[in-house]
This record gives structure tokens, C-alpha cells and sequence, in this order.
């Protein structure tokens, strides 16, 4: 790039972001580039330009890349993509990931008004998926991709969308079931009323009977369809010699509805279908509550969710996208700036600039010459380079490291739910005291020995016990959900509440790649030096530029003369008849080592910026990551009750500030590969301990699987993280001490709410035994039990959680 105009700073129209450059103008607006200038003349002659008014500067910048979905022509990458095809239409789902504002929305439902061909989109903007419908005859799915990529809205396409079956959401299903329940227990209740009220004119002869028929037809949907899946979770349990809170409920649903029927076949009572009706309905509400927060998050992924689909091969002297998954050994392929690798391969032509952070961790890249093999999963920085592939991507070294059966094995939770040890004695409590007051009966009066045997298996069905963990977990998901801290199922907090050591991963963890602090070292720069050096940074859009500039603060700003950018190395040109050069150690150094300077020091994490004036080097600029606010303040409450590790892939030139914050440098471990960070924690459980994991990257993927519990910190909670327990928005990072506060005290909210569950049982069973248990009875005592410990679980839980701190 050659600019040798004095340019001004400008927001542009389109995406907002503040450049100083040359504008674009188009329609007396200004744009920073021809991507941000060409999207709105596409929105312009389509009258579509209302996408500015909703929100201000609402698009993004847009790269032109030609040719870059030409992969999505390969019949087999459309089959694994499309969702719906005919003759005439296809349906397919899109990941817009950076949809991000209600003008977002009204753009991708009006693609029709830009392509004919679309013959309607939607938008899912919780899970930032667009579904497009499109005629086969006038548009592809190429074409699709390509006029959304056109508009700022390129999709995400990755290798696991055409490995992976999608999974079908189980929400409709249980909103069905609780549909049909709802619908027989309020008319139930309905029919019932003369009988609680005592009505003889309706509670004698046919209209009880009539009634009785009526409210037995209303429960046999509820009985075979909405509390089928009790049923099967007890079946399954027993078959593996499992006895867990289905059983009881299970057993208690059945015996209800077989009395019930029995008594109004017969022609002796009434029966218990509103206590049947709302035992189910309200067990269905307590497992949608505990679904909610969680159920638009994606907490399984593996390297495939990285991979990108496709990538450029030679064949024939001529650039092509392939499919990843068609690479074989031999193969030529081409990588651009930001790229990922996906197969081991070789440098054959370029410089290469290899940043290994998504593998290793390690955040320093790593410059390759031609004939050096470089891993999978790095990405380029810099120029353009050719490789040749060596293994295909499912043999390659981190495909491999991800499929090792360390990294891949289920993990059982060891943390045995407390709800799961209660049940089990609770049932064999139960059938004890339903046996005995059967055998007692028969011995005193045999008549009443079934009745007491069925009341006390009606009465003590545990649906308080079931419903205290789901809306106290439940409750505690939705206002951890609201500080983005997202759990992967309601047992996560009783496994947070259990644990007693926590190891941290270093870089993107603790770290905030967002922000670093940057200072000067070597010779004291002049003011008309700062002026050379700012003036020559401001036309570069590298980030470590930015960053310079901004370091040296207001400064008059001279024209920079022949300017050039050599994309990941530096930039260079003439100010003031100066020759200035700023970039990377190889960039000013190429050929020889001056005096003064021994060269890079590995054990330095900080990336250094040299400086180069009329051929002389008076110093460098250090760019270091800042570690995340409250930092300090997070470990030192941690400290007291949890033994700390840290884990880094990086070097040990922060150990010794590191220890000020952990205490300990023996537990300070560096230059850790992601096999070594899964066997230290395999070796902490091992002695006993109970593992909370904290990471980021891939690297650290297979620690958090191998953890106790595992938190992904991400700086989107939309975009990919690895396979956890937990997603953790990165920016909540000072609020962790409140999260596992509120995890503990969640637990006690269960065991308080099992207490009052123990003496509703206690009141229940004292009517049970008797064998003279009403249906009036029952109908006040189970609603009752059941609202007192969803107003107790969800009350005491919001308690917990505004005291400490969570609104």
C-alpha cells in the first residue's frame, strides 16, 4: 500500500469506525473503505437504507474475496449444509455471528428485496441463526453465502456444521406434554369441585359416576403420554440396578392412577385423578424451568467447531477451494493472512508467521522458513504462503491430540447428586413404611390393608423432593444466566458447591488479550522523533500500530512519503526526508545483529516493536497483556478455602509476578502442553481432590473435560469456546467469588427445602397409615407441598444471590 497524501480522521457511515485515511464518498457520506462504500450502494438501489435509521453505524466492514465460497458448489458440502430441498425450493441455517442489533434483524429478513431469488428469511437472534428459503432455478447456495458475505453478514461455517447431525431441540416435545397436563388438571379440578364442597345433589349416584368416567378419561393421557418419561427413566435405572428419584415418582404416579381407576370401575370412591394430574404437571414445569437458561448454548465442541470447510489448493497451476476433508498427502495448498492450517504440512514457498495460541497457548508467533513442517491448527500472520500437505486432517497432530482417549472418554460426574443419595434411602423408607402398615392392617383389620398400603406410596411420592433441586438450581442458572455465567445443566451447581481446588490456565484466563499496557525502552526519543514515528504508524491498520500511536499521544503529524506495509513484519517510510522504520525484530534486523541489541530473549512474554531512525535503532516499544481487573482480589477469596494451581503453554518470565498473586511459585507450572495440563489434573484427582478447571483455548480442552468442572472463558458467549461445564463471558471474571458463593448456597436452599419436604411426609403419612386417607386430603396436601417448596427454593435461592452481590 503506497499513500502519500496527508489523509483526515473520519467515522464511516457504514460500520463506525474512526480511520485516518482517504475517504470513500458516495451520496455525501464517507466510508473507510470500497467493502463499507459497496454495501451501502447495494442497500441504496435496493431502498433499503432504513437499515441506517433503526440503528447508528450498524454494518460491519466487509473483505472482498473472490472466489472464497466456491467450496459450496461440492454436492457433498451442500448435502451436510441444507436443511430442506425440492424441486424448486432449498432451506437452509445460517450462523450470523456477528449479528449484534435490531438493524441486523430487519436486514436479513429483507434479503428478498436484494435477491429475487430468496423467497423469505428468518431470524433466531438469541442463537444468531438466519434460515433462508431460495428458488433453485435462479439462486445456489454459493450465491446465498456470497450475498450475505456481500453485506457484512458472512456466515460461520466450520468443518464440524458438515460432520455433526444437527440436534433436534427436545423443548416442543415437553412443552406438549406439559400442554396436555395442564389442560386434563385444570378440568379435573373443574370436575371435582362438588365433591370437595360436598354437593350431594352431584356427589350421589349417575352424576358421580358420569364424572368419575370423565375424569378417568382425562387422566389416561396424562398417565400414557405426559408422565411417560418417568416411566422410562425408572425402567432404565432399575435395569442397571439404579434406584434414583424417578423410582418413587414412578411408583407414586402409577399407584395413583391405578386406585383412581380402581375406585371409579368399582364404583367406591372418586379416586385421586387431581393429584394425579397435578403431580405431573407440576414435576413437567420443575424440568422446563431448569431447561431455560441453557438451552441456547452450544458446551460440546471439539476442533472441528475451529476448522474452517474449505481451503485454496493449487491444481494445475490454477487456485481452487477444496473441501478440508478431501486433502490428501501432496497436495498444494494456499494460505492467507489470519488462515487457519488444516493438515500438517511444509513450507514451500513465503514467509510464514505461525501463531500456535490456539494449540499450545503459547502467544508468541513463530516464524517458519521454506522446508520446516508446521502442525495443524496454526494460523498465519502475514503474507500469503504455500504448503504442501504431508497428513491428511484426520491424521494430523492436533486431530489426533483431540481424538486421544483421554481427551474423548465420558466423564461420570464424581460428585454424586445429594438429591440422588436422598431418593435411594427414601424409597426404601417408603416401601418399608407401606409394607408394614400393610401388615399391621392385615392383622387388625384386613379390610383396610390395601387402602393404607396405596395411601402411603400416594402420599409419600416424592414430587416435593423432585421439584426442591429443580427450581432451586433452576433459579440459581437464571441469575447466574443473567451475569453470562452459563451452566451446562442444573447438576453443575451442586458440582461448583463441591469442589476444593482450582487451577487456571494463564493467557485469555487471567489474562485480557484486549488489553495491554505498552512502554518504551532504550534511548530517550525526542519530540520531533514521536512525530517521524506517529506520523508513519497512523496509516497502518495493524493493532500494535494502533497502539504506538496512541502511546505517543497528540502529535503534530507530518505527510509520510512512499509508505509501505509488509503485512506482519512492519511498515516503513520517508517523513520529514527521514527514513523511519517500525516493526518486528527480523523486519529491522534482517541480515546481522547490531551493537547494543543480544537478540530476542525467549524468556520475554512481552511483544517487542523496534525502531528504526536514518538506520539507527534507539530503542523498542514492549506490549505487554494486562491481567483481569479484580484479579487479585478473586484469588486472594479463594485462597483462604481452595488450594490454587496455574497452567501456562507460555514461558516462566512472569513467575515471579505471578507469585505475588498465587502465593506459591512451586504452584506456578509454564510451558505446559495441553497433554500435560489433562495429566495434572488427572494427578490432582487422584490424590482425592476435586478439580475446578478454568481455561479458554483448545489447549486447555482437555483439562476442562477431565476437570471436576470446567469453565470456558470466553469474550463471546456466542462464539466457539471449547467443550465445558460451564461458559463464562470473560468480562464476569471479577464476579467468580459470587458465582461459587451462590453455588454453595444453593445447595443448603435444597437441603433446607428437603427438610420441609421430610415434614410434609411426616403430616401425609400420619393421615396414610390410618388407611382412611381422603381425596380431599390428598388434593390440599400435594398442591400444597409442592408450592411451599417452589416459593421457599426460588425466594431463599434470590435471597442468597442479592446478598451476595447478584441483583
Amino acid at each position: 500500500m503506497k499513500i502519500g497524501l496527508e489523509a483526515k480522521e473520519i467515522t464511516c457511515y457504514h460500520c463506525g469506525d474512526k480511520a485516518t485515511v482517504e475517504p470513500v464518498v458516495f451520496d455525501a457520506h464517507e466510508f473507510c473503505c470500497e467493502g463499507c462504500s459497496k454495501v451501502y450502494q447495494i442497500l441504496s438501489s435496493n431502498n433499503l437504507c432504513d437499515y441506517y435509521l433503526i440503528e447508528n453505524s450498524p454494518g460491519m466492514k466487509v473483505p472482498l474475496l473472490a472466489g472464497k465460497f466456491n467450496y459450496l458448489d461440492d454436492e457433498l458440502v451442500q448435502q451436510k449444509l441444507i436443511d430442506f430441498r425440492n424441486e424448486q425450493i432449498t432451506k437452509v441455517t445460517f450462523f450470523i455471528p456477528i449479528m449484534h442489533c435490531s438493524s441486523c434483524i430487519w436486514l436479513l429478513e429483507h434479503l428478498y428485496k436484494l435477491d429475487e431469488a430468496v423467497v423469505n428469511s428468518r431470524v433466531n437472534f438469541l442463537k444468531k441463526h438466519v434460515t433462508v428459503t431460495f428458488k433453485n432455478d435462479s439462486s445456489s447456495l454459493r450465491k446465498i453465502v456470497e450475498l450475505l458475505a456481500s453485506i457484512g453478514y458472512e456466515p460461520a461455517i466450520n468443518l464440524n456444521d458438515i460432520e455433526t447431525e444437527v440436534k433436534k431441540s427436545t423443548d416442543r416435545k415437553l412443552i406438549y406434554r406439559i400442554g396436555v397436563a395442564a389442560f386434563c388438571f385444570g378440568n379435573i379440578m373443574l370436575i371435582s369441585f362438588p365433591e370437595y364442597f360436598g354437593l350431594d345433589s352431584f356427589t350421589r349416584g349417575a352424576f358421580s359416576r358420569f364424572f368419575g368416567y370423565l375424569n378417568l378419561g382425562l387422566s389416561i393421557p396424562v398417565f400414557l403420554y405426559s408422565a411417560r418419561d418417568y416411566f422410562t427413566a425408572a425402567f432404565k435405572g432399575l435395569r442397571k440396578r439404579h434406584i434414583g428419584i424417578d423410582v418413587p415418582l414412578a411408583l407414586g404416579i402409577f399407584v395413583l392412577f391405578v386406585r383412581s381407576a380402581y375406585e371409579v370401575i368399582s364404583h367406591t370412591g372418586i379416586g385421586y385423578f387431581d393429584t394425579h394430574a397435578g403431580l405431573v404437571f407440576f414435576l413437567l414445569i420443575g424440568k422446563w424451568f431448569q431447561q431455560k437458561t441453557f438451552d441456547t448454548l452450544s458446551f460440546e465442541r471439539d476442533y472441528k467447531s475451529y476448522f474452517p470447510v474449505a481451503v485454496t489448493a493449487v491444481k494445475e497451476g490454477k487456485e481452487e477451494s477444496v473441501p478440508v476433508t478431501n486433502l490428501n498427502i501432496g497436495d498444494r495448498i494456499v494460505i492467507k493472512n489470519n488462515e487457519l492450517i488444516p493438515a500438517d504440512s511444509i513450507l514451500m514457498r513465503g514467509e510464514a508467521n505461525i501463531d500456535f495460541s490456539f494449540v499450545t497457548g503459547e502467544t508468541s508467533p513463530m516464524p517458519k522458513v521454506p522446508g520446516e513442517l508446521i502442525y495443524a491448527g496454526g494460523k498465519q500472520l502475514g503474507s500469503t504462503i504455500e504448503l504442501e500437505v504431508v497428513k491428511k486432517v484426520s491424521q494430523s497432530y492436533l486431530t489426533q491430540l483431540w481424538n486421544n482417549e483421554q481427551f474423548t472418554k465420558e466423564n461420570d460426574s464424581r460428585i454424586q447428586s445429594f438429591q440422588q443419595v436422598v431418593s435411594r434411602y427414601f424409597t426404601f423408607g417408603l416401601l418399608a413404611v407401606a409394607f408394614g402398615s400393610a401388615a399391621w392392617w392385615l392383622i387388625v383389620n384386613p379390610s383396610l390393608a390395601l387402602n393404607a398400603f396405596t395411601a402411603v406410596l400416594i402420599i409419600a411420592c416424592p414430587c416435593a423432593l423432585a421439584l426442591s433441586s429443580p427450581f432451586a438450581l433452576g433459579t440459581a442458572m437464571r441469575i447466574l444466566g443473567k451475569y453470562r455465567f452459563y451452566l451446562k445443566s442444573p447438576e453443575v451447581v451442586e458440582q461448583i458447591a463441591g469442589i476444593d481446588t482450582m487451577v487456571f490456565d494463564k493467557t485469555g484466563t487471567i489474562t485480557q488479550p484486549a488489553e495491554s499496557t505498552i512502554t518504551y525502552l532504550g534511548e530517550v526519543l525526542y519530540d520531533e522523533e514521536k512525530t517521524w514515528i506517529a506520523s508513519l504508524v497512523r496509516h497502518s491498520v495493524h493493532p500494535l500500530s494502533k497502539k504506538i500511536k496512541n502511546y505517543l499521544g497528540e502529535q503534530p503529524l507530518i505527510a509520510a512519503l512512499n509508505f509501505s506495509e509488509f503485512n506482519g513484519r512492519g511498515v516503513e517510510g520517508t517523513v520529514a526526508g527521514n527514513k523511519i522504520k517500525v516493526g518486528s525484530y527480523a523486519f529491522i534486523f534482517p541480515t546481522r545483529e547490531p551493537i547494543g541489541f543480544s537478540g530476542e530473549n525467549p524468556d520475554v512474554l512481552a511483544t517487542r516493536v523496534y525502531v528504526q531512525i536514518n538506520g539507527k535503532v534507539p530503542g523498542y516499544f514492549q506490549i505487554k497483556h494486562s491481567y483481569r481487573n479484580g484479579l487479585k482480589k478473586v484469588l486472594a477469596s479463594f485462597d483462604r478455602e481452595y488450594d490454587l494451581y496455574l497452567l501456562s503453554g507460555d514461558n516462566e518470565s512472569e513467575r515471579r509476578r505471578l507469585s505475588g498473586y498465587f502465593g506459591d511459585s512451586d504452584k506456578l507450572f509454564f510451558r505446559q502442553s495441553p497433554l500435560d495440563k489433562l495429566q495434572f489434573i488427572e494427578r490432582l484427582q487422584n490424590e482425592g481432590k476435586l478439580v475446578l478447571m478454568l481455561g479458554d483455548g483448545l489447549n486447555d480442552a482437555g483439562a476442562l473435560k477431565a476437570g471436576n468442572v470446567g469453565i470456558s472463558v470466553t469474550e463471546n458467549t456466542a462464539h466457539f469456546s471449547p467443550a465445558s461445564d460451564v461458559i463464562m463471558d470473560a468480562s464476569m471474571f471479577a464476579k467468580l467469588p459470587a458465582f461459587i458463593k451462590l453455588c454453595k448456597n444453593t445447595l443448603r436452599v435444597i437441603h433446607g427445602s428437603f427438610v420441609i419436604s421430610l415434614l410434609y411426609n411426616v403430616v401425609g403419612l400420619s393421615f396414610a397409615v390410618q388407611g382412611t386417607l381422603s381425596p380431599l386430603i390428598a388434593a390440599i396436601l400435594m398442591p400444597l407441598s409442592s408450592v411451599t417448596v417452589i416459593g421457599f427454593t426460588t425466594v431463599a435461592t434470590t435471597v442468597f444471590a442479592r446478598k451476595g452481590g447478584l441483583k
